[in-house]
């Protein structure tokens, strides 16, 4: 098991930055490839970025390159996603999620532990 609770998120207005962090306790962080999804109001809930468990290969989706970093520190057992150029359309709660280390994948479904998501809100 491991146990997954983001935090950092909040208001920003568009153009601000924020950096989400996902604190991981259970069995060894260290082990487990992470992830970070979000979910907008009416929406599905969508990939964002994913980073293997020592870091040597990351994944984003589009719309976040170039504005968003996927990082993590296996000595505190931490994520993170730094956020920068928000948009209003960045706006949703965003989750951090883990799977066992085989492959970087974009699909909900192979994270068996998620988080409780963290509210990221951008203003215009």
């Amino acid at each position: 098991q491991v146990q997954l609770v983001e935090s950092g998120g909040g208001l920003v207005q568009a153009g601000g930055s924020l950096r989400l962090s996902c604190a991981a306790s259970g069995r060894t962080f260290s082990m487990y490839n992470m992830a970070w999804f979000r979910q907008a109001p009416g929406k599905e809930r969508e990939f964002v970025a994913a980073i293997t468990s020592n870091s040597d290969s990351t994944r984003y989706v589009n719309f976040v390159k170039g504005r968003f970093t996927i990082s993590r520190d296996n000595t505190k057992n931490t994520g993170y996603l730094q956020m920068n150029s928000l948009r209003p359309e960045d706006t949703a709660v965003y989750y951090c999620a883990a799977k066992p280390s085989y492959g970087l994948s974009a699909a909900r479904s192979e994270y068996g532990y998620w988080g409780q998501g963290t509210q990221v809100s951008v203003s215009s």
